[in-house]
C-alpha cells in the first residue's frame, strides 16, 4: 500500500511510510537493555480472517458533521464486506470517531479506548481528537485517521487488523460526497457543505482539527441532494462548523447554495431541508435572502445561531467577531420576516474573566427572547487554545451560574398556545420510549404521535392535543399524499403566504376511536435524552 504517510517507527526498516509495525515484522536490530524487556508496539491479536470479513463496532462522539463522517466510514467498510455491529463485545475492531469540543467528550473517548485496550481489541481512532492532538498519550498504540482522510478508512482498518499501527493525518483534498454511506437514520441525510471555518475563537479546539474554511462546490452539493432524494431521504441536514461562512473561499455564498438545493427538492415538500448552525458575522449581510429561503415550504423555519454570551466584553475575549446588538439584529430580523421561526442558541457559562455583570447581561438576553432551545455549557479549557491560558472563574461560581441560567431557561413555556392547532409534520424517527413516533412541524417543533412505524418517512396533518416543555403531542388527522416533482426556486416577489400549504380546519378533525393513555411527564422525561442529543447534533 502506498502513501500511508506521517509516522514511521524504525529507520530503514523497509516498511511502507506511515506504518507502525509489530517488532517481529520490522527488520530493525534493536539494542537490548538487560534490565528492560523489549517493548511490543502492538499487543492486540493479529486477525487471521480474510480482509473484509470481520465485524466492526463504530462509536461516534460529537456533532452532526462527525455523525456524517461515521456514516461515510461505515458505508465504505460495509461496501468492502465488513459487518457492522452495535455490540462492542462481538466486534473484531473498534472504530472510535471523536470530538474535541469539550473535556467530557474527550474523557469519554479516553475511557472507551482504555476499555478497548483491556479487551485487546484492535482500535482505530478518527475525528477531531487525533487530528488536533495527535500526541495525546491515550492514542499510543492505536491507529488514527484524520478528518479529511475518511475515504481511506478501509485501508487503515485492514492494516490495523493485520497488527499494524497506522497514522494517516495529512490533509489533501476534501473527501468525495458520493462515497458509500450507511445512515444512522435512513430518512436523514447529514450533508457537510464545508469543513473548517474563518473564525479564531479563543476557546475553540475544533479549528485545530478541521482547519481553515474549505467549501464543496455548489454543483457537487446540489448533485448530492438529488441523489439522496432518489434514495428516499426525507430530511437533509446541512452540516458545517459555520454554515454562514460557506463559499467565501470559492467565490460564492450561502444564499446561492441554498437556492440551488431548494431547486432540487420535491415540490410537494416530501423532503425537507434543515439549515445548519451559523455564527452571526457571516449571515448579517444575507438576512433577507436567508429569511426568504426559510419561508420556503420545503425548508424548516429553524436556525441555530450561537451567541455564547450576552456581554460584549466576553464576546471580545472569545474573539467572536460580533456584538450583542448584531446578534439581536439577526434574531429580530429573522423573527420579523419568517413567521413562527424557532431560533436556537448556545451559552458558555464561566468564560475566563466573566463577572457577575457579564453573566447578568447573558441572563437578561435569554429572558428577553425566551428561546425555545438553549444549549447551556460550562467553560472547559481546551489544551492549546488561548482561553486555556486565561485566568479561570472559580469552578463553584461556574457551576452556580450554569444552574441559574438552566433554571431560567427551563421555566419558559415556548409551546403554550399550540394546543388545538392543526399542523403539518414530517415523521422521521422513533421516540426513546418506543411508543411514539417523532415528527417536526415547519418550525421544527418536535411532535410526538402514536402511530404505526409504517408512517416513518411520511408527512401528516396532525392536531396538537397537548403541550410539554420539550415537545408537543399530536393526533394524526390524515397523511399527506406525496408526488415527486421538483420545486421551483420562488421568485423574490413571491409572498411567503403563497407558499403556505393548505391544512384542514379544526372542525374537520375526527374523534379518535383508539385512544392511548400515556403519562405525558414520563414521556417528556424520556424525551429529554433526545433533546440533549439534538443539541449535540445541531452544535455544528
Amino acid at each position: 500500500m502506498e502513501d500511508i504517510e506521517d509516522l514511521l517507527v524504525g529507520n530503514g526498516s523497509g516498511s511502507p511510510p506511515g506504518f507502525r509495525l509489530p517488532l517481529n515484522a520490522v527488520g530493525v536490530n534493536l539494542k537490548k537493555n538487560k534490565n528492560k524487556p523489549a517493548r511490543q508496539l502492538s499487543e492486540t491479536p493479529i486477525s487471521s480472517k480474510i480482509p473484509g470479513t470481520q465485524t466492526i463496532y463504530i462509536k461516534t462522539f460529537g456533532c452532526s458533521h462527525n455523525q456524517s463522517d461515521s456514516e461515510y466510514m461505515a458505508g465504505q467498510l460495509s461496501s468492502f464486506g465488513y459487518s457492522l455491529s452495535d455490540s462492542p463485545e462481538e466486534a473484531d475492531l473498534w472504530l472510535i470517531n471523536t470530538c474535541t469540543v469539550k473535556s467530557p467528550s474527550q474523557s469519554a473517548m479516553d475511557t472507551l479506548i482504555s476499555k478497548g485496550k483491556s479487551a485487546k481489541k484492535p482500535l482505530v481512532v478518527a475525528g477531531c481528537v487525533p487530528q488536533g492532538s495527535r500526541n495525546v498519550k491515550e492514542l499510543d498504540g492505536v491507529s488514527i485517521v484524520g478528518v479529511q482522510q475518511i475515504d481511506r478508512v478501509v485501508e487503515v482498518v485492514e492494516e490495523t487488523l493485520k497488527g499494524h499501527e497506522v497514522r494517516l493525518l495529512n490533509r489533501k483534498t476534501l473527501p468525495a460526497l458520493d462515497l458509500p454511506k450507511v445512515r444512522k437514520n435512513k430518512f436523514v441525510e447529514i450533508l457537510p457543505i464545508n469543513v473548517g471555518c474563518l473564525g479564531a475563537c479563543t476557546y475553540c479546539k475544533t479549528k485545530h482539527a478541521r482547519g481553515h474554511l474549505g467549501s464543496y462546490t455548489v454543483d457537487s452539493l446540489a448533485g448530492r441532494v438529488k441523489t439522496v432524494i432518489d434514495d428516499g431521504v426525507k430530511e437533509i441536514w446541512l452540516s458545517s462548523e459555520d454554515t454562514g461562512a460557506y463559499g467565501r473561499d470559492i467565490g460564492v455564498n450561502l444564499p446561492i447554495l441554498l437556492n440551488a438545493i431548494v431547486a432540487e427538492l420535491p415540490s410537494d415538500a416530501s423532503t425537507m431541508l434543515r439549515i445548519g448552525m451559523t455564527n452571526p458575522p457571516f449571515i448579517l449581510e444575507h438576512l433577507k435572502d436567508i429569511a426568504e429561503i426559510l419561508r420556503h415550504p420545503c425548508v424548516y423555519s429553524f436556525l441555530h445561531v450561537p451567541v455564547q454570551s450576552g456581554s460584549d466584553a466576553i464576546l471580545t475575549a472569545m474573539n467572536r467577531e460580533y456584538t450583542v446588538n448584531e446578534f439581536r439584529t439577526v434574531v429580530d430580523t429573522l423573527t420579523e420576516l419568517v413567521p413562527g421561526i424557532q431560533i436556537a442558541t448556545d451559552i458558555i457559562c464561566g468564560f475566563p474573566g466573566e463577572t457577575d455583570k457579564d453573566f447578568s447581561q447573558t441572563v437578561s438576553l435569554i429572558k428577553a427572547y425566551k428561546f425555545a432551545q438553549v444549549h447551556i455549557s460550562q467553560f472547559y479549557p481546551r489544551p492549546g487554545t488561548p482561553a486555556a491560558r486565561m485566568k479561570k472563574v472559580p469552578s463553584n461560581i461556574v457551576k452556580q451560574r450554569s444552574r441559574e441560567l438552566t433554571s431560567v431557561f427551563e421555566a419558559f413555556t415556548p409551546y403554550n398556545g399550540m394546543e388545538g392547532r392543526v399542523e403539518r409534520i414530517w415523521i422521521t424517527d422513533i421516540a426513546t420510549d418506543g411508543i411514539h413516533l417523532v415528527g417536526h412541524t415547519k418550525a421544527y417543533v418536535q411532535v410526538l404521535i402514536v402511530a404505526q412505524e409504517s408512517m416513518l418517512g411520511t408527512s401528516a396533518i396532525v392536531k396538537i392535543t397537548s403541550v410539554g416543555r420539550w415537545s408537543v403531542f399530536g393526533e394524526v388527522i390524515e397523511t399527506v399524499n406525496q408526488t415527486n416533482h421538483k420545486s421551483k426556486v420562488p421568485s423574490r416577489k413571491c409572498s411567503a403566504r403563497k407558499n403556505v400549504l393548505p391544512v384542514p380546519t379544526a372542525a374537520h378533525v375526527p374523534v379518535s376511536q383508539n385512544l392511548v393513555l400515556v403519562d405525558q411527564r414520563a414521556v417528556e422525561d424520556r424525551m429529554l435524552q433526545n433533546k440533549v442529543m439534538f443539541f449535540r447534533m445541531t452544535c455544528i
